[in-house]
């Protein structure tokens, strides 16, 4: 496998439309946020992500907002980025809504971006039933193209990352025994296929990743148990603008949070 690089351009790959900027009031009840737009409209926006948004909740500080009114949908906007002081200390914008990195991650693959790690891919199929009494569903499963030097399947779960240490990405921000349980079902599919673990580094200024061990210190044991039985990791760098997503890379894994 590759080591981790990042090319010396980046590469625009999920296009971003309908964005608005405002300013955060407040973020409640988990799935709301209160946000006054650049007019000085005060909206509610639909907030995807219900954890605790470690170092990236700031209130009174800039975001994004994407505006889609639907008849089937409660709330016509929805949280998509924030901005926070960066690693340098200089402000950079993060991806904020967990229900988007399946979609980049994809969008990724498709554009061959991942091809040096993963190999030709000839097909992508999502949530895919599998794991023990096929309770649990892959984010992506992948179909090498005829030829590939593994033709193994790939099973790929996909975790949107933007809680860090500097430039240090750490995932989770909270104990997920969900996040436990997918690392326990991504081991259990070696060695018939190949298990790929996809931190979605979402903002531009990380370098590195490592599991959250002080937020949860079992994801951080069964993060290492899976380095050991094999499962790859590969995080995911990006940058984020009011009108696209770029790529930047793949960034550096570490197997615990204090490893130099």
């Amino acid at each position: 496998m590759p080591a981790a690089a990042s090319p010396t351009e980046r590469l625009p790959v999920l296009a971003l439309e309908d964005l608005h900027e405002g300013v955060l009031l407040k973020r409640y009840k988990r799935f709301l946020a209160d946000v006054e737009l650049s007019n000085g409209e005060v909206v509610t926006a639909h907030c995807a992500n219900t954890g605790p948004m470690t170092g990236v909740l700031q209130i009174g500080g800039r975001v994004r907002l994407r505006y889609a009114p639907s008849p089937t949908r409660k709330l016509s906007w929805t949280w998509e980025q924030a901005e926070v002081p960066g690693a340098d200390g200089q402000p950079v914008w993060v991806g904020i809504n967990t229900a988007l990195p399946n979609r980049l991650v994809r969008a990724t693959i498709e554009t061959g971006c991942l091809e040096p790690w993963l190999g030709p891919i000839a097909s992508i199929r999502a949530e895919v039933t599998y794991g023990l009494n096929r309770r649990s569903r892959i984010d992506l499963l992948l179909t090498p193209a005829k030829g590939a030097e593994d033709p193994r399947p790939i099973y790929l779960e996909v975790k949107n990352t933007t809680w860090c240490d500097g430039d240090l990405a750490l995932f989770p921000d909270t104990v997920t025994e969900r996040g436990q349980k997918h690392l326990q079902e991504l081991m259990g599919v070696l060695p018939e296929a190949r298990a790929v673990l996809v931190p979605c580094l979402s903002r531009s200024d990380l370098q590195r990743f490592a599991p959250g061990d002080q937020a949860d210190p079992r994801y951080g044991e069964l993060f290492r148990e899976a380095l050991d039985a094999g499962v790859e990791v590969l995080p995911c760098r990006y940058s984020f603008s009011e009108s696209s997503i770029d790529w930047l890379g793949v960034a550096g894994v570490q197997a615990q949070s204090g490893d130099s």
